[in-house]
Protein backbone atom coordinates (compact mmCIF):
# COMPACT_ATOMS: atom_id res chain seq x y z
CA UNK A 1 0.00 0.00 0.00
CA UNK A 2 0.80 3.59 -0.71
CA UNK A 3 1.41 4.87 2.61
CA UNK A 4 1.92 8.63 1.62
CA UNK A 5 -1.42 8.64 -0.81
CA UNK A 6 -3.45 7.28 1.92
CA UNK A 7 -2.48 9.79 4.46
CA UNK A 8 -2.91 12.49 2.07
CA UNK A 9 -6.24 11.01 1.38
CA UNK A 10 -7.29 10.60 4.97
CA UNK A 11 -6.15 14.47 5.13
CA UNK A 12 -8.37 15.40 2.37
CA UNK A 13 -11.42 13.73 3.56
CA UNK A 14 -11.00 14.93 7.38
CA UNK A 15 -10.93 18.12 5.84
CA UNK A 16 -14.50 17.70 3.11
CA UNK A 17 -12.37 17.36 0.40
CA UNK A 18 -14.25 14.44 -0.95
CA UNK A 19 -12.97 14.38 -4.72
CA UNK A 20 -9.37 14.71 -3.51
CA UNK A 21 -9.98 12.18 -0.64
CA UNK A 22 -11.32 9.81 -3.73
CA UNK A 23 -8.14 10.66 -5.97
CA UNK A 24 -5.50 9.76 -3.54
CA UNK A 25 -7.07 6.88 -2.01
CA UNK A 26 -7.56 5.33 -5.51
CA UNK A 27 -3.42 5.52 -5.85
CA UNK A 28 -2.93 4.35 -2.50
CA UNK A 29 -3.71 1.03 -3.74
CA UNK A 30 -2.31 -1.05 -6.18
CA UNK A 31 -4.81 -3.04 -9.39
CA UNK A 32 -6.02 -6.14 -7.16
CA UNK A 33 -4.96 -5.24 -3.89
CA UNK A 34 -7.16 -5.22 -1.41
CA UNK A 35 -7.44 -2.97 1.73
CA UNK A 36 -10.44 -2.76 3.93
CA UNK A 37 -9.03 0.41 5.63
CA UNK A 38 -8.93 2.28 2.34
CA UNK A 39 -11.82 1.24 0.51
CA UNK A 40 -14.08 1.58 3.31
CA UNK A 41 -13.20 5.67 4.00
CA UNK A 42 -13.13 5.70 -0.27
CA UNK A 43 -16.57 4.10 -0.05
CA UNK A 44 -17.40 6.90 2.62
CA UNK A 45 -15.94 9.71 0.18
CA UNK A 46 -18.21 8.25 -2.87
CA UNK A 47 -20.92 8.69 -0.76
CA UNK A 48 -20.44 11.85 0.26
CA UNK A 49 -20.34 13.11 -3.50
CA UNK A 50 -23.34 11.17 -4.47
CA UNK A 51 -21.71 8.79 -6.20
CA UNK A 52 -23.68 5.55 -4.97
CA UNK A 53 -22.67 2.84 -7.34
CA UNK A 54 -19.52 3.55 -7.10
CA UNK A 55 -19.42 3.65 -2.92
CA UNK A 56 -21.15 0.28 -2.98
CA UNK A 57 -18.37 -0.89 -5.32
CA UNK A 58 -15.63 0.26 -2.91
CA UNK A 59 -17.22 -1.01 0.11
CA UNK A 60 -17.57 -4.47 -2.02
CA UNK A 61 -13.79 -4.03 -2.24
CA UNK A 62 -13.72 -3.72 1.70
CA UNK A 63 -15.32 -6.61 2.07
CA UNK A 64 -12.74 -9.25 0.45
CA UNK A 65 -10.29 -7.96 3.29
CA UNK A 66 -10.80 -10.96 5.61
CA UNK A 67 -8.47 -9.29 7.65
CA UNK A 68 -9.63 -5.79 7.97
CA UNK A 69 -13.27 -7.49 9.53
CA UNK A 70 -16.13 -4.79 10.01
CA UNK A 71 -17.96 -6.59 8.30
CA UNK A 72 -21.72 -6.02 9.82
CA UNK A 73 -20.76 -2.02 9.19
CA UNK A 74 -19.50 -2.65 5.25
CA UNK A 75 -22.66 -4.33 4.53
CA UNK A 76 -24.93 -2.03 6.20
CA UNK A 77 -23.24 0.88 4.06
CA UNK A 78 -23.18 -1.08 0.83
CA UNK A 79 -26.90 -1.94 1.51
CA UNK A 80 -27.34 2.06 1.80
CA UNK A 81 -25.18 3.12 -1.17
CA UNK A 82 -27.54 0.15 -3.06
CA UNK A 83 -30.67 1.44 -2.00
CA UNK A 84 -29.58 4.92 -2.68
CA UNK A 85 -28.61 3.78 -6.12
CA UNK A 86 -32.39 2.50 -6.85
CA UNK A 87 -31.14 -1.18 -6.08
CA UNK A 88 -33.63 -2.35 -3.40
CA UNK A 89 -33.28 -5.95 -4.05
CA UNK A 90 -29.76 -6.05 -3.72
CA UNK A 91 -30.12 -3.69 -1.13
CA UNK A 92 -32.41 -6.02 1.01
CA UNK A 93 -29.24 -8.91 0.34
CA UNK A 94 -26.83 -6.37 1.87
CA UNK A 95 -28.72 -5.21 4.73
CA UNK A 96 -29.67 -9.01 5.97
CA UNK A 97 -25.83 -10.25 5.97
CA UNK A 98 -25.67 -7.15 8.59
CA UNK A 99 -28.48 -7.14 10.68
CA UNK A 100 -27.33 -11.09 11.19
CA UNK A 101 -23.32 -10.43 12.02
CA UNK A 102 -23.56 -11.06 15.74
CA UNK A 103 -20.03 -8.85 16.20
CA UNK A 104 -22.09 -6.11 14.57
CA UNK A 105 -22.35 -3.49 17.18
CA UNK A 106 -25.20 -1.08 16.09
CA UNK A 107 -27.76 -3.52 13.96
CA UNK A 108 -30.39 -1.19 14.21
CA UNK A 109 -29.29 1.34 11.22
CA UNK A 110 -29.33 -2.06 8.97
CA UNK A 111 -32.51 -2.73 10.12
CA UNK A 112 -33.81 0.72 9.45
CA UNK A 113 -32.12 0.79 6.08
CA UNK A 114 -34.23 -2.72 5.43
CA UNK A 115 -37.29 -1.18 6.46
CA UNK A 116 -36.91 1.48 3.27
CA UNK A 117 -35.55 -1.20 1.04
CA UNK A 118 -38.30 -3.46 1.94
CA UNK A 119 -41.02 -0.53 1.15
CA UNK A 120 -39.68 0.09 -1.54
CA UNK A 121 -40.47 -3.20 -3.42
CA UNK A 122 -44.07 -2.76 -1.52
CA UNK A 123 -43.53 -5.23 1.06
CA UNK A 124 -44.98 -3.72 3.82
CA UNK A 125 -45.35 -6.15 6.55
CA UNK A 126 -41.71 -7.43 6.30
CA UNK A 127 -40.46 -3.14 6.22
CA UNK A 128 -42.83 -3.24 10.03
CA UNK A 129 -40.76 -6.06 10.84
CA UNK A 130 -37.52 -4.25 9.91
CA UNK A 131 -38.65 -0.99 12.13
CA UNK A 132 -39.56 -3.35 14.91
CA UNK A 133 -36.49 -4.70 15.15
CA UNK A 134 -35.37 -1.40 14.85
CA UNK A 135 -36.93 0.21 17.85
CA UNK A 136 -36.30 -2.77 20.48
CA UNK A 137 -32.34 -2.89 19.70
CA UNK A 138 -31.00 -1.13 22.34
CA UNK A 139 -28.13 0.04 21.23
CA UNK A 140 -30.49 2.42 18.89
CA UNK A 141 -30.48 6.09 21.08
CA UNK A 142 -33.55 7.13 18.58
CA UNK A 143 -35.95 4.52 18.95
CA UNK A 144 -38.79 7.38 18.25
CA UNK A 145 -37.97 7.30 14.55
CA UNK A 146 -38.21 3.43 13.95
CA UNK A 147 -41.73 3.37 16.03
CA UNK A 148 -42.77 6.28 13.76
CA UNK A 149 -42.39 4.29 10.84
CA UNK A 150 -44.05 1.10 12.18
CA UNK A 151 -46.90 3.10 12.73
CA UNK A 152 -47.00 4.33 9.28
CA UNK A 153 -47.07 0.07 8.09
CA UNK A 154 -49.63 -0.70 10.40
CA UNK A 155 -51.86 1.93 9.00
CA UNK A 156 -50.79 0.64 5.41
CA UNK A 157 -51.80 -2.57 6.45
CA UNK A 158 -55.31 -1.47 7.96
CA UNK A 159 -54.25 -1.83 11.39
CA UNK A 160 -54.66 1.43 13.11
CA UNK A 161 -55.20 -0.16 16.72
CA UNK A 162 -51.62 -1.19 16.39
CA UNK A 163 -50.61 2.11 15.10
CA UNK A 164 -51.98 3.70 17.82
CA UNK A 165 -49.83 2.23 20.19
CA UNK A 166 -46.41 2.52 17.85
CA UNK A 167 -47.18 6.23 17.31
CA UNK A 168 -48.07 6.59 21.46
CA UNK A 169 -44.82 4.75 22.21
CA UNK A 170 -43.37 6.58 19.49
CA UNK A 171 -43.91 10.03 21.58
CA UNK A 172 -42.64 8.72 24.97
CA UNK A 173 -39.04 8.13 23.15
CA UNK A 174 -38.66 11.77 21.35
CA UNK A 175 -36.63 14.10 23.79
CA UNK A 176 -37.95 17.53 24.88
CA UNK A 177 -35.83 19.60 22.50
CA UNK A 178 -37.62 17.23 19.42
CA UNK A 179 -40.90 18.62 17.88
CA UNK A 180 -43.29 15.95 18.17
CA UNK A 181 -45.88 17.66 15.69
CA UNK A 182 -46.34 14.66 13.00
CA UNK A 183 -46.32 12.43 15.24
CA UNK A 184 -49.23 13.74 17.18
CA UNK A 185 -50.99 14.44 13.68
CA UNK A 186 -50.02 10.25 12.72
CA UNK A 187 -51.53 9.64 16.08
CA UNK A 188 -54.55 11.87 15.31
CA UNK A 189 -55.01 9.96 11.78
CA UNK A 190 -54.39 6.21 13.71
CA UNK A 191 -57.25 7.63 16.22
CA UNK A 192 -59.52 8.55 13.54
CA UNK A 193 -58.95 5.02 11.63
CA UNK A 194 -59.90 3.31 14.67
CA UNK A 195 -62.59 5.24 15.52
CA UNK A 196 -61.50 6.85 18.54
CA UNK A 197 -63.03 10.38 17.77
CA UNK A 198 -62.28 12.30 20.77
CA UNK A 199 -58.54 11.03 21.54
CA UNK A 200 -57.97 11.88 17.62
CA UNK A 201 -59.50 15.48 18.54
CA UNK A 202 -57.07 15.56 21.29
CA UNK A 203 -54.30 14.26 18.96
CA UNK A 204 -54.27 16.83 16.36
CA UNK A 205 -54.68 19.70 18.57
CA UNK A 206 -51.59 18.65 20.22
CA UNK A 207 -50.03 18.88 16.92
CA UNK A 208 -50.89 22.38 16.02
CA UNK A 209 -50.88 23.70 19.67
CA UNK A 210 -47.58 25.96 18.60
CA UNK A 211 -48.91 27.07 14.91
CA UNK A 212 -45.34 25.15 13.21
CA UNK A 213 -47.32 22.35 11.57
CA UNK A 214 -49.86 22.83 8.75
CA UNK A 215 -52.09 19.77 8.07
CA UNK A 216 -52.11 18.48 5.01
CA UNK A 217 -55.39 18.47 3.05
CA UNK A 218 -56.16 14.59 4.40
CA UNK A 219 -55.28 15.33 7.72
CA UNK A 220 -57.13 18.36 7.85
CA UNK A 221 -60.39 16.65 6.95
CA UNK A 222 -60.05 13.76 9.48
CA UNK A 223 -59.70 16.61 12.35
CA UNK A 224 -62.46 18.21 10.93
CA UNK A 225 -64.77 14.79 10.69
CA UNK A 226 -63.34 14.07 14.55
CA UNK A 227 -64.77 17.28 15.71
CA UNK A 228 -67.89 16.98 14.07
CA UNK A 229 -68.61 13.12 15.82
CA UNK A 230 -67.56 14.65 19.45
CA UNK A 231 -69.96 17.51 19.11
CA UNK A 232 -72.54 15.26 17.53
CA UNK A 233 -71.99 12.94 21.13
CA UNK A 234 -72.26 15.76 22.80
CA UNK A 235 -75.71 17.46 21.53
CA UNK A 236 -77.57 13.69 21.75
CA UNK A 237 -81.20 13.85 21.80
CA UNK A 238 -83.30 11.39 23.02
CA UNK A 239 -83.70 7.84 21.25
CA UNK A 240 -86.57 6.32 19.90
CA UNK A 241 -86.81 3.90 22.70
CA UNK A 242 -87.19 6.75 25.10
CA UNK A 243 -89.70 8.36 22.99
CA UNK A 244 -91.60 4.97 23.13
CA UNK A 245 -91.64 4.46 27.01
CA UNK A 246 -93.02 8.11 27.23
CA UNK A 247 -95.85 6.98 24.61
CA UNK A 248 -96.63 3.35 26.92
CA UNK A 249 -97.14 5.96 30.03
CA UNK A 250 -93.40 5.50 31.37
CA UNK A 251 -91.95 8.73 30.81
CA UNK A 252 -94.02 10.80 32.94
CA UNK A 253 -94.24 12.36 36.13
CA UNK A 254 -96.83 9.36 37.74
CA UNK A 255 -95.49 5.97 37.50
CA UNK A 256 -98.15 3.06 37.50
CA UNK A 257 -95.69 0.73 39.02
CA UNK A 258 -95.44 2.69 42.35
CA UNK A 259 -97.69 1.38 44.96
CA UNK A 260 -96.34 3.09 48.05
CA UNK A 261 -97.25 6.63 46.77
CA UNK A 262 -92.89 8.04 46.44
CA UNK A 263 -94.24 9.45 42.99
CA UNK A 264 -95.51 12.43 45.19
CA UNK A 265 -99.14 11.14 44.40
CA UNK A 266 -101.31 11.96 47.81
CA UNK A 267 -102.47 9.08 49.45
CA UNK A 268 -105.17 8.55 51.86
CA UNK A 269 -104.49 8.98 55.70
CA UNK A 270 -104.69 5.83 58.12
CA UNK A 271 -106.33 7.92 60.54
CA UNK A 272 -109.21 9.53 58.52
CA UNK A 273 -112.50 8.45 59.78
CA UNK A 274 -114.28 10.28 57.39
CA UNK A 275 -116.61 7.04 56.28
CA UNK A 276 -118.76 7.25 59.17
CA UNK A 277 -120.69 10.52 58.33
CA UNK A 278 -120.65 9.40 54.74
CA UNK A 279 -124.17 9.26 52.82
CA UNK A 280 -126.05 6.90 50.51
CA UNK A 281 -125.34 9.14 47.50
CA UNK A 282 -121.59 8.90 48.57
CA UNK A 283 -121.38 5.14 48.82
CA UNK A 284 -122.80 5.14 45.42
CA UNK A 285 -120.28 7.51 43.58
CA UNK A 286 -117.91 5.54 45.36
CA UNK A 287 -118.55 2.23 44.24
CA UNK A 288 -118.93 3.86 40.63
CA UNK A 289 -115.19 5.31 40.79
CA UNK A 290 -113.92 1.89 42.44
CA UNK A 291 -115.81 0.07 39.52
CA UNK A 292 -113.55 2.86 37.20
CA UNK A 293 -110.20 2.02 39.02
CA UNK A 294 -110.40 -1.61 38.55
CA UNK A 295 -111.15 -1.31 35.13
CA UNK A 296 -108.20 1.01 34.78
CA UNK A 297 -105.91 -1.50 36.49
CA UNK A 298 -106.87 -4.48 34.26
CA UNK A 299 -104.89 -2.63 31.54
CA UNK A 300 -101.88 -2.16 33.69
CA UNK A 301 -100.97 -5.68 33.15
CA UNK A 302 -100.67 -4.98 29.48
CA UNK A 303 -98.28 -2.19 30.18
CA UNK A 304 -96.21 -4.03 32.50
CA UNK A 305 -96.10 -6.83 30.00
CA UNK A 306 -95.07 -4.25 27.14
CA UNK A 307 -92.39 -2.18 29.88
CA UNK A 308 -91.00 -5.96 30.34
CA UNK A 309 -90.84 -6.52 26.59
CA UNK A 310 -88.67 -3.21 25.94
CA UNK A 311 -86.49 -3.98 28.76
CA UNK A 312 -85.86 -7.18 27.16
CA UNK A 313 -85.11 -5.86 24.04
CA UNK A 314 -82.99 -3.08 25.19
CA UNK A 315 -80.98 -6.07 26.31
CA UNK A 316 -80.32 -8.04 23.77
CA UNK A 317 -79.47 -4.54 21.76
CA UNK A 318 -77.07 -3.57 24.87
CA UNK A 319 -75.58 -7.49 24.42
CA UNK A 320 -75.62 -7.22 20.44
CA UNK A 321 -73.54 -3.54 20.98
CA UNK A 322 -71.30 -5.06 23.56
CA UNK A 323 -70.93 -8.37 20.77
CA UNK A 324 -69.56 -5.33 18.03
CA UNK A 325 -67.67 -3.11 20.54
CA UNK A 326 -65.46 -6.53 21.82
CA UNK A 327 -66.81 -7.10 24.91
CA UNK A 328 -67.51 -11.01 25.64
CA UNK A 329 -67.07 -13.27 28.83
CA UNK A 330 -64.38 -14.43 30.05
CA UNK A 331 -63.18 -11.05 29.63
CA UNK A 332 -60.03 -10.40 27.59
CA UNK A 333 -57.85 -9.31 31.02
CA UNK A 334 -59.51 -12.50 32.45
CA UNK A 335 -58.64 -14.67 29.76
CA UNK A 336 -55.00 -13.57 29.85
CA UNK A 337 -54.52 -13.20 33.80
CA UNK A 338 -56.01 -16.99 33.75
CA UNK A 339 -52.90 -17.95 31.41
CA UNK A 340 -50.64 -16.36 33.16
CA UNK A 341 -52.01 -17.87 36.14
CA UNK A 342 -51.75 -21.18 34.29
CA UNK A 343 -48.01 -21.03 33.46
CA UNK A 344 -47.03 -19.93 36.89
CA UNK A 345 -48.44 -23.10 38.11
CA UNK A 346 -47.57 -25.43 35.81
CA UNK A 347 -50.89 -25.83 34.43
CA UNK A 348 -51.35 -26.77 30.65
CA UNK A 349 -52.19 -23.55 28.56
CA UNK A 350 -54.31 -25.47 26.01
CA UNK A 351 -57.53 -24.30 27.44
CA UNK A 352 -56.76 -20.35 26.48
CA UNK A 353 -55.55 -20.82 23.32
CA UNK A 354 -57.34 -20.45 20.24
CA UNK A 355 -58.45 -23.68 18.78
CA UNK A 356 -56.39 -24.89 16.41
CA UNK A 357 -52.60 -23.50 17.29
CA UNK A 358 -50.00 -25.87 17.00
CA UNK A 359 -48.20 -27.34 20.11
CA UNK A 360 -45.16 -25.84 18.72
CA UNK A 361 -46.59 -22.38 18.88
CA UNK A 362 -47.96 -23.13 22.48
CA UNK A 363 -44.76 -23.92 23.54
CA UNK A 364 -43.25 -20.75 21.78
CA UNK A 365 -45.95 -18.97 24.00
CA UNK A 366 -45.29 -20.97 27.20
CA UNK A 367 -41.43 -20.22 26.76
CA UNK A 368 -41.85 -16.52 26.40
CA UNK A 369 -44.06 -16.39 29.91
CA UNK A 370 -42.24 -15.90 33.28
CA UNK A 371 -42.56 -18.67 35.72
CA UNK A 372 -43.27 -19.11 39.27
CA UNK A 373 -44.89 -16.62 41.73
CA UNK A 374 -45.89 -13.74 38.86
CA UNK A 375 -48.34 -10.88 39.00
CA UNK A 376 -49.84 -9.61 36.18
CA UNK A 377 -50.76 -5.69 35.73
CA UNK A 378 -52.89 -5.33 32.84
CA UNK A 379 -52.33 -1.43 31.17
CA UNK A 380 -54.31 -1.01 28.56
CA UNK A 381 -56.69 -3.31 26.02
CA UNK A 382 -57.56 -2.55 22.01
CA UNK A 383 -60.91 -4.03 21.43
CA UNK A 384 -62.89 -5.19 18.54
CA UNK A 385 -65.79 -7.16 17.34
CA UNK A 386 -63.07 -10.49 16.32
CA UNK A 387 -59.62 -9.29 17.69
CA UNK A 388 -58.33 -7.58 20.81
CA UNK A 389 -54.90 -7.10 21.67
CA UNK A 390 -54.24 -6.85 25.49
CA UNK A 391 -51.10 -4.98 26.89
CA UNK A 392 -49.79 -6.05 30.35
CA UNK A 393 -47.09 -5.53 32.86
CA UNK A 394 -45.86 -9.09 34.76
CA UNK A 395 -44.10 -8.53 37.91
CA UNK A 396 -41.13 -11.46 38.56
CA UNK A 397 -40.79 -13.44 41.29
CA UNK A 398 -37.63 -11.97 41.81
CA UNK A 399 -38.74 -8.23 41.78
CA UNK A 400 -38.56 -7.12 38.08
CA UNK A 401 -40.83 -6.69 35.53
CA UNK A 402 -41.73 -7.42 31.82
CA UNK A 403 -44.50 -6.37 29.53
CA UNK A 404 -46.09 -8.57 27.23
CA UNK A 405 -48.67 -7.73 24.22
CA UNK A 406 -50.77 -10.96 23.69
CA UNK A 407 -52.83 -11.04 20.97
CA UNK A 408 -56.89 -12.71 21.23
CA UNK A 409 -59.37 -13.56 18.98
CA UNK A 410 -63.09 -14.27 18.95
CA UNK A 411 -64.22 -17.39 20.78
CA UNK A 412 -67.99 -17.67 20.88
CA UNK A 413 -68.70 -14.75 23.56
CA UNK A 414 -65.19 -15.47 25.24
CA UNK A 415 -62.09 -15.07 23.57
CA UNK A 416 -58.78 -17.16 23.05
CA UNK A 417 -55.29 -16.56 22.93
CA UNK A 418 -52.94 -16.42 19.77
CA UNK A 419 -49.81 -14.89 20.52
CA UNK A 420 -47.94 -13.88 23.35
CA UNK A 421 -45.54 -11.41 22.75
CA UNK A 422 -42.64 -9.71 25.17
CA UNK A 423 -41.89 -6.10 24.48
CA UNK A 424 -38.19 -4.58 25.45
CA UNK A 425 -37.94 -1.01 25.73
CA UNK A 426 -34.57 1.42 24.83
CA UNK A 427 -32.92 4.25 25.83
CA UNK A 428 -33.35 7.97 24.26
CA UNK A 429 -30.31 9.85 21.65
CA UNK A 430 -29.96 10.56 18.22
CA UNK A 431 -29.06 8.86 14.98
CA UNK A 432 -26.17 9.24 12.53
CA UNK A 433 -25.49 8.60 8.83
CA UNK A 434 -22.00 6.02 7.45
CA UNK A 435 -20.20 4.46 10.00
CA UNK A 436 -16.16 5.18 9.54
Amino acid sequence: MNQQAYESGKRAYQSGDWLGAVTQLAAATAPGEASGEVDHLRGNAYMKLGQFDAAAGAYESALSDAAYGKRGALSCNRGRALLAAGKAQEAVAALNEAAQDESYATPYKAYMALGSAYEKLGDVRSAGMAYRSAAIDEANPAPAVALSNLGSCFMRLGRPVDAVEAYRTALDFTTPLESQNQIWRDLGLAYVAANRMSEAVDAFGHATADGTLTLSPEAQASYDAARKAVAALADRRPSETDAFLAAAGYGGSYDPLDPTGASGELMPSPEDTGFFSVTEEDLVAADKHDRKVRRKHRHTGLKVFIFILVVLLLAAGAAGFGYVKGYGWPTQESVVEGLFEAKSSGQELDSYVASGTSESVIEEMSDVMPTGDTTVTVKGVDRSMTESTVYLTATLAEGGEQDYTVELVRDGISWKVTTVTPEYASQHATGDNSEN
